[in-house]
């Protein structure tokens, strides 16, 4: 009972702020003269949010979508959408924030109808093409009312500030997962100490992952900052990287990385390019340094993504 109960006040006080918000246009408030007006509308007040994963794929999304008018409608209603970057150019100009136009974005169908009788009914779109898109930058989708009309043919007024529907799209990291780490640490005067285990890359910012582990030695972290540079190793574009050992304890820097191949000579590898990410094969190629009174540290490792 009790939950009935919150259930009403809760529809009642949404009904009453979307009467008390909806427009006929950006600067005409519907304050009073409720009788007999119709108004087609998206009652989402604030920007939605769906989070994707860089991967290829459809990713669906549906929003209520609502009559608002003191008496049912009597005839069938037919709602007509479509995708409208203007309409977050619009937001932006409004709330000071940056976001781009989702680019890959529609209706699963561009009209729904709704039922005589009836005020609400849902519209479903989809989102894809995360994978080719910059996890750094702020997107954006946005849908927006066209249309609106009865079986007979008469239009609908469209709520001139509740016609669109806004859903923010921020892509994870995509570097982020779980890694088959493979190669070794160095400590001066000792024998080669390899390590062969799996490591979880973890997500610091949209470009740069934090792992733990340097080699075989887990007292240390090593944050990873993707960049923009690029090298050619074995004919395939890489970025990179900013590796950084770190003591997870204070957060501070304890090491580097090389600017040329160090490690063990009997362990030396094919291609000496070191410290960047292959895109395609889907690997992180580091060696790095800590700093010890007793001799820096060395560290050689092929992190490949599982």
């Amino acid at each position: 009972m009790k939950n009935k109960i919150f259930f009403a006040l809760t529809f009642l006080a949404g009904t009453l702020l979307l009467n008390s918000c909806l427009k006929d246009n950006m600067s005409d408030y519907w304050p009073d003269a409720l009788a007999g007006k119709v108004y087609a509308t998206i009652p989402a007040n604030t920007v939605q949010s769906l989070a994707l994963k860089p991967v290829a794929g459809e990713v669906p999304f549906t929003f209520l979508v609502n009559i608002a008018t003191d008496a049912l409608p009597t005839e069938d209603i037919t709602v007509t959408f479509a995708k409208d970057d203007a309409a977050v150019t619009a937001y932006n100009a409004s709330s000071g924030k940056s976001y781009k136009p989702f680019p890959t974005m529609s209706m699963t169908t561009t009209s729904i109808v709704i039922k005589a009788g009836t005020r609400n009914g849902y519209a479903s779109g989809k989102v894809w093409g995360a994978e080719t898109l910059n996890a750094c930058d702020n997107f954006m989708g946005a849908i927006s009312i066209t249309s609106a009309k009865t079986a007979s043919g008469a239009d609908i007024t469209i709520g001139g500030n509740m016609k669109s529907y806004l859903l923010a799209l921020p892509i994870s990291n995509p570097y982020a997962a779980d890694y088959h780490t493979v190669g070794y640490r160095i400590r001066p005067g000792n024998a080669t100490e390899p390590v062969d285990a799996t490591q979880t890359f973890s997500t610091q910012d949209c470009k740069t992952v934090r792992k733990t582990g340097f080699g075989n030695y887990g007292a240390y972290d090593v944050t990873i900052e993707v960049t923009t540079n690029t090298v050619v190793v074995g004919g395939v574009t890489c970025y990179k990287v900013i590796a950084t050992p770190i003591d997870p304890t204070t957060g501070n820097s304890v090491g580097g990385m090389f600017d040329v191949w160090t490690g063990d000579a009997t362990l030396k590898p094919a291609d000496l390019t070191i410290n960047y990410y292959n895109p395609v094969k889907k690997l992180f190629v580091l060696n790095c340094y800590y700093i010890s009174s007793a001799g820096n540290r060395i560290m050689y490792e092929v992190n490949t993504r599982l």
